[in-house]
Parts: C-alpha cells; structure tokens; sequence
C-alpha cells in the first residue's frame, strides 16, 4: 500500500492535482507547491481566500535552501533539536508558486520527519503544500475518518497509508525567523 501511494500520489501531483494525505501533524491537503493553479484549487476546496499563505514542507535542508533567499544555521539546529513538528517561517522565499507566498515575501515551511511525507517529497524533488484536510474555519482532523465527505471528494488521490492510524494528531509548534537572524515562538 505505501509504495503504490507513493506512485499514485506522485502521478498526481505531476499533472497538477490535489491529494489528501497524512502528514507529520494532522491530514493534510496538498499539492505541487510551485504550480499556482494547483494551490489556487486548494484555496477554493478549503473556501479560503489566498490572504493566508499555506504551510510548505521539504525533505531536507538542501531543498529548503532552493526555496528561502537564506536558512540560517539557528533554523536547522532547531528543527534538529525539536522533540515535535516545527514549522519555520522564513523571510524571503523564492521559486514558489506567487499565491503560496504571503503578502510580507514569507513562507511557512517544514522540513517532515513522517516516513510517507519525505519519501513522496524526495521522489517528487519538489515542496508540496500542506495545509489542514478542513474547510476554513473548521476544526482540523485529528485522524482520517475526522475529514469531511466534501474534503474527500474534491482531492484526486486519497492516501490510504495510516488512514486506520486512531492516535490524533496535532498542530505543529510555529516559529517565525527576523531577517537579522533571531527568532520568535508563535505557537
């Protein structure tokens, strides 16, 4: 099942799809995070508009480099360090899509420990949008049978790797780095 998830889910984020699928955090909705079509229908299927960017995850930090004008060295250690998922917002971010990047040039991105994540991403070679499998405003799933009939059939590809998984999931914890390097805790 993970390896044909893997081939299904990369079929479809190759022609622009949306897929629905675990993360590290809770069941995400996703896409090829450099295709602004793609991102454009995840924001419709949330009904959100694109003042809010998305988060954004990458397998490593050599593809987080291609992604952010600079990943400082405090990033790095305090992904490393971090006992649970940690999202990073970065300053400056290049080679998105224009509609995943918000209005100040940031963007949130997470580098995925989830066995499933960062294989699909390093076969992708690519960052693929994350964001929460719920319509704006709606509590996030905490496991897969939380997500909404309406969510399920407005993806392409649903995962089945860890939809039986019944321990719920969480949010990661939110840091926004400063251009001059520090950094504050947001969540």
């Amino acid at each position: 099942m993970f390896r044909e998830d893997i081939e299904k889910s990369l079929e479809i984020l190759n022609r622009g799809g949306v897929i629905l699928y675990p993360t590290d955090t809770v069941w995400g909705i996703g896409c090829d995070a450099t295709n602004s079509a793609a991102v454009d229908r995840i924001y419709a299927i949330k009904r959100r508009n694109g003042a809010r960017s998305m988060l954004t995850l990458v397998d490593d930090p050599d593809m987080l480099a291609g992604y952010v004008e600079k990943a400082p060295g405090i990033a790095i250690r305090l992904d490393a360090e971090a006992v649970q998922p940690l999202s990073i917002i970065y300053p400056k971010a290049r080679n998105l899509a224009s509609n995943l990047i918000a209005d100040d040039g940031s963007i949130g991105i997470r580098m995925v420990k989830e066995p499933f994540c960062r294989q699909l991403i390093k076969a992708f070679g690519k960052p693929v949008v994350s964001t929460s499998a719920n319509i704006s405003g709606e509590p996030a799933p905490g496991i897969f049978d939380e997500i909404s009939g309406e969510i399920r059939a407005a993806v392409d590809y649903i995962v089945r790797w860890r939809q039986n998984d019944r321990q719920p999931a969480t949010a990661s914890s939110i840091i926004k780095l400063n251009t001059d390097g520090s950094y504050h805790v947001l969540r």
